[in-house]
This record gives structure tokens, sequence and C-alpha cells, in this order.
């Protein structure tokens, strides 16, 4: 998507905010700048105010005729993922070059590394969320990504019946991100959803009787 700033001033120059920890740094210098409380912004054509991570209005910093807000600020409105590397002192924007499993943010009852059933068409892929009770169901699960990435990978497969909808909705908006179906002849399906700046994520499956929910948790990830 192509998008625009329109802003009341001079260039736009964004820095990340003091709480990722970007004044542990060696190598600052102090400057002498101003705040303007009376500048205004627009994102797409619409006002935007700037907020800092814990909601709070923010000014932007006027320095030798350049504007600056931090990235933390901005990255929600333009759909960016932004996450700060302490150790390597790097902004890190968008999409990631690796994947992250998403493992280490999954949570549900149904999640089993029991080799009898983390193996799907003849891979073993160790972790799994596998929802093979009985009885029409809804199989749902949780994942936290923590608004630190911009996009999800999600593979999952429908076992013994097709699943009519599945979705991945947005936990604290409640907006449905991607909504689809299974087949079980699709075999093991890949779903790739812009998950930027979402902090929790509710995944959820309609299941017949008869019929299993599938989510390798190794090979779907975070970028």
């Amino acid at each position: 998507m192509n998008k625009k700033w329109i802003i009341t001033g001079g260039a736009a120059i964004f820095l990340l905010s003091s709480s990722a920890g970007v004044y542990a740094g060696a190598n600052l210098q102090p400057i002498k700048a101003f705040l303007d409380s009376s500048m205004k912004f627009k994102v797409n054509g619409k006002p935007f105010q700037p907020q800092n991570e814990k909601g709070a209005v923010i000014a932007p910093i006027i320095y030798n005729g350049s504007t600056y807000l931090p990235v933390r600020a901005v990255s929600g409105a333009l759909g960016v993922a932004v996450e700060y590397d302490a150790k390597n002192n790097t902004v890190l924007l968008g999409e990631k070059l690796d994947g992250i499993p998403i493992a280490d943010s999954a949570s549900s009852s149904h999640r089993t590394k029991d080799p009898q059933l983390t193996t799907y068409n003849g891979k073993d892929y160790k972790d799994v969320y596998f929802n093979n009770a009985s009885g029409t169901r809804g199989a749902s699960f949780m994942l936290y990504p923590e608004g630190k990435y911009q996009k999800l990978y999600l593979q999952a497969a429908a076992i013994g019946e097709d699943i009519e909808e599945f979705f991945v909705q947005d936990s604290d908006t409640d907006i449905k991100l991607k909504i689809d179906s299974i087949a079980v002849s699709e075999g093991m399906k890949t779903f790739e959803i812009d998950i930027s700046g979402v902090d929790a994520l509710f995944i959820h499956a309609d299941v017949e009787d008869g019929g299993s929910l599938f989510v390798p948790l190794t090979t779907s990830y975070y970028k």
C-alpha cells in the first residue's frame, strides 16, 4: 500500500523512543532543540496525533530545520512493525529477513510434542497444535507476537473433515485479519497475514465431528 505523509513544516526524520534504550550508547552528543506542539500531521489525508508507547501525546522536536518524531509514534500509523535490537544498537523496521518460529509465543492446552501426534503426511513437526477432540466444536489457540513483527506465515491442515471456516483475529480489536477454509485435499496450507502492531492473536477453526485441526508451531513463523 502506498502511504504518504503530510507534515506541516520541515522534513520528517524518525527516531526511536528513549524507552528502547538508545540513550545507553556511547556516541551521543548533546544538542539544543525545540518542541513544537503547534505542528499538525496527516496520514493519507486523515489527522494523526503522535503518541509514545504508553499512549501519551507527544510534540515533534525541531532541530536545525528538521522535524524529528519517535519511530514508535508513527510505525503503527504507517503499518510498519518496529523493534529495537539493544545488542546490536539497531532499529528494525518492517518484515524481518529471518523467520521466527511461533512456538515460543503459542499458548493452548492442545499443544503437544508427543511423536505419535506431531507427524503429518510422514513429516514429524516436533511441536504442534493438534485438536483431535470429538464432536463438532471450535478449535482455537492464542499467539502473542507483541507488536514485534510485520507478517505471520501460519501453516494449518484439516484432517478427517474439511474446515469450512478458519480465521485469525486481532485479540485486542476483534478485527479478523484472515478468513478462509481448509480442505483435507489441500494438505498443509500456508496463510500469509499482516500483523503489524498486533500484540495478541486469536486463531480459530470450526471443526466437524470426526475432523481435526493440525498446526505446526515449528514451521509457522513471524517475519
